[in-house]
């Protein structure tokens, strides 16, 4: 009776005790749901923003043009919109992955990659034949090039050793004339008359006729290379682990961006610092993951995503330097300059020369008037790309002040 009488006498606060304990559970386990919650970061859209704070002069890297204007490619996403209150951090943006996409390709909205690819079947069996038949080289590098500018191409070529493959994009339809150098005998050559870069890229070096090269890089004409050795260049991207990468500017010619400019105290620089206001984010273009269109590199995986993203009908390649970010991962880390192999961008006006005087415009006129509408288009259609992947997934669209 004794013992039955204690366990009695114990029962109630035992049961007391029991339901403290839930309770405490129960409110520990809500805070800390919260605190898990807040932590997670807002699923939001990698978009462009346009800091009215940007202004400078764009230089058209093939025409020399220079004008005025906002640069409105200042990329960012819409987590970043109270800049003010708290400090952006890349990995706060949920990542894209598309396992279904083209090889390579997979970090990319599918809604970007353009279905029906063209190519220029003729000319296109010529450029995989020969590329074939010299395998034995490791690297690509590529110039879009018009016979007024072969004083210029014969001293870059030649910074090149033999380890790398030659292949010239002619613009003006002279590629017989090249015949006087002898480096240009085996250099692969092609010709449709008053293209561009991009277009020749799009169309003859898709990432599986290019494969055999380690690395591509796809240059101006305008560039002087005085400073600069292919072979320590190499060097240095794969001792930095660079996958897109550019050699520096000289800091007194053709410089746009405080990214692209040489520093004379290091090997290689992957962020800077530009004015107030003109980076969401310090892991963000155009502070970091960030190079010019005008002498970029690609390695052989980059190029095969970047290949996927450039559009058919988008010629000119504005607003491309603010996406190569999309195709390596950390950007931050995998995209920068060269510092110590560094290259003049001399500003040639040929791209320009190349256009059509319409309604009383200069040629250039025409030219930079295409630039800027598909720099907008490009851009509209990468925001609308992403919006549709996550939207395919379920997820609301944050709002956002905007595009």
């Amino acid at each position: 009776m004794a013992k039955f009488g204690t366990g009695g006498r114990s029962a109630l606060p035992r049961k007391s005790n029991e339901n403290m304990r839930l309770i405490i559970s129960t409110v520990i386990g809500i805070v800390l749901g919260y605190l898990i919650g807040i932590s997670f970061p807002t699923v939001s859209i990698t978009k462009l923003h346009f800091p009215s704070s940007i202004i400078s002069y764009i230089e058209d890297r093939n025409s020399g043009i220079t004008t005025q204007t906002l640069l409105n490619h200042a990329w960012t996403s819409a987590n970043n919109q109270n800049r003010n209150n708290a400090t952006s951090n890349t990995t706060d943006t949920l990542k894209i992955y598309v396992p279904t996409n083209p090889r390579g390709a997979e970090r990319l909205p599918p809604g970007i990659i353009v279905q029906n690819q063209i190519f220029i079947c003729a000319d296109y069996g010529v450029t995989q034949m020969r590329l074939d038949l010299i395998t034995q080289q490791k690297y690509l590098v590529t110039f879009t090039v018009g016979y007024d500018q072969k004083k210029n191409i014969d001293a870059a070529v030649k910074k090149f050793s033999e380890n790398f493959a030659i292949l010239l994009f002619h613009y003006d339809g002279r590629t017989s004339e090249w015949d006087e150098f002898e480096w240009s005998k085996r250099a692969i050559h092609v010709s449709t008359r008053k293209q561009t870069k991009w277009w020749y890229a799009k169309r003859f070096l898709h990432p599986d006729i290019v494969a055999p090269y380690e690395y591509i890089f796809i240059w101006d004409e305008d560039l002087g290379v005085q400073h600069f050795d292919a072979e320590e260049y190499i060097r240095l991207v794969k001792k930095h682990g660079l996958e897109i990468s550019q050699p520096g500017l000289e800091p007194d010619k053709g410089l746009t961006w405080q990214m692209t400019k040489r520093r004379g105290d290091r090997e290689v620089h992957k962020e800077t610092e530009e004015k107030p206001g003109w980076c969401a984010d310090p892991h963000l273009p155009p502070c970091a993951a960030f190079v010019e269109i005008m002498a970029t590199v690609f390695s052989r995986d980059a190029w095969r995503c970047v290949w996927h993203m450039i559009q058919n009908d988008l010629v000119h390649g504005w607003g491309l330097d603010f996406a190569l970010r999309k195709c390596v991962e950390p950007a931050h880390e995998k995209i920068g300059v060269v510092d110590s192999q560094w290259i003049i961008h001399q500003v040639v006006p040929s791209l320009g020369n190349q256009g059509q005087s319409e309604n009383g415009k200069a040629p250039w006129e025409g030219v930079r008037e295409r630039c800027r509408k598909e720099w907008e288009m490009f851009r509209k259609r990468l925001s609308e790309a992403e919006k549709a992947y996550y939207v395919s997934k379920g997820m609301a669209r944050p709002n956002s002040t905007g595009v």
